[in-house]
């Protein structure tokens, strides 16, 4: 993640000493998306997940999520992300979430918000959720046309205003694509009229019903023409005085865009901006995000679901973690020495660690290619002519 409210704007914000603390990459904890279930009430055309209508015949009970979240919590993971499919539809969602929260887990919620009414948004509340993260991909029309459902738009406003009333931290997750991209002012715009302190850009993954979109992904003057106009309405935002916490995701190439635009534009705090950037270290697969899949299989993220590493009802995910006599996971850990091609010769290889493995595997077939959705140019990325 690329905050460009703290990054650009100076702002200081919940996550700091996660994204920009002076821990060693190699002993970081990993932020862990749960998908707990594969079961979904949408179907939408981009969904990593393959998320379906039914659970799947193998997720974890209630007492093996409760066993793996007491790992986590002693294994001093910062964040556990209960996804899905939908993670709502789990008829033991709410006791996971009490038993996360009761562990120390700080505990976020990435939803559709479909279920989320005022009854319900005032228990996630109570039970102490830190934040719920709400998709949304367009106005009505389009957002509808993506989820499969008409009225999904009017159940994500309905379900913004429901954790607003209750004080509960809400915020959107918009994946953009040539589909959609024209809706970000649209998006905004609803940022802006209500309020909503959080707002994350997600680039297009090539993964799960997402690897259909490939010729939807935008090209790279596209992505590069909308993370400007991203970090100029977040400085507009934040002129109007309004603290929106705007962060872009999925393309580790936004950290070097951004220290570069800072640069041409003198901005006095370009180099501690980059100091920042590499103490994030960009991509965190396999180091500083983990995730469990519903069957209790274990990934380097979320998207990437070719290799696992084990599964939670054998060992603990913290000992899956740390093994590092499985080759891959021991590469990922130090995957700066593996990337090939302009991203070895990279000298914002630092700040971004190659980028997203699952999208160069997707395009070329090989884990350590170059991602082929880095928008920065040859020059821009210290590149001779012929190199």
């Amino acid at each position: 993640m690329i905050s460009i409210s703290k990054l650009y704007c100076g702002a200081t914000e919940s996550l700091d000493h996660i994204r920009y603390g002076e821990t060693p990459s190699i002993d970081k904890r990993p932020v862990v998306v749960w998908n707990t279930t594969k079961a979904c009430n949408l179907r939408c055309i981009h969904c990593y997940a393959k998320a379906d209508n039914t659970p799947a015949p193998n997720e974890l009970t209630t007492e093996e999520g409760f066993k793996l979240l007491e790992d986590l919590a002693e294994f001093g993971c910062p964040v556990i992300l209960f996804s899905g499919g939908e993670p709502l539809v789990r008829n033991d969602i709410l006791d996971l979430i009490h038993k996360a929260v009761n562990s120390g887990l700080r505990t976020v919620i990435s939803t559709n918000g479909i279920l989320i009414d005022d009854s319900l948004a005032k228990e996630l509340k109570n039970l102490g959720v830190s934040y719920v993260g709400i998709s949304l991909d367009g106005w009505e029309e389009v957002h509808d046309k993506f989820r499969g459902v008409k009225g999904a738009f009017k159940k994500v406003i309905s379900a913004i205003e429901a954790c607003k009333k209750v004080d509960l931290k809400v915020g959107l997750r918009f994946t953009i694509s040539k589909l959609n991209a024209k809706e970000i002012p649209k998006i905004f715009d609803l940022v802006e009229e209500l309020k909503i302190p959080r707002i994350c850009f997600y680039h297009l993954v090539y993964s799960g019903r997402g690897s259909k979109l490939i010729e939807q992904d935008l090209s790279h003057e596209e992505t590069r023409y909308w993370v400007d106009f991203i970090i100029d309405k977040t400085k507009d935002l934040h002129e109007k005085g309004l603290k929106v916490e705007v962060l872009t995701v999925d393309n580790h190439a936004d950290g070097p865009y951004l220290y570069l635009r800072m640069k041409k534009e003198n901005h006095p705090k370009s180099e501690k901006v980059y100091q920042l950037l590499k103490i994030n270290g960009g991509n965190n697969s396999g180091v500083g995000i983990g995730c469990v899949s519903w069957d209790g299989f274990v990934y380097a993220d979320q998207f990437w679901r070719t290799y696992n590493f084990g599964n939670v009802r054998e060992r603990p995910f913290s000992e899956i973690w740390m093994d590092t006599s499985n080759p891959l996971m021991a590469k990922l850990k130090e995957k700066k020495k593996y990337v090939k091609g302009r991203c070895a010769k990279c000298k914002f290889l630092d700040l971004c660690a190659g980028n997203f493995r699952a999208r160069a595997e997707a395009v070329t077939g090989d884990i350590w290619a170059p991602d082929p959705a880095c928008y920065l140019t040859d020059e821009e990325i210290g590149l001779s002519k012929g190199e």
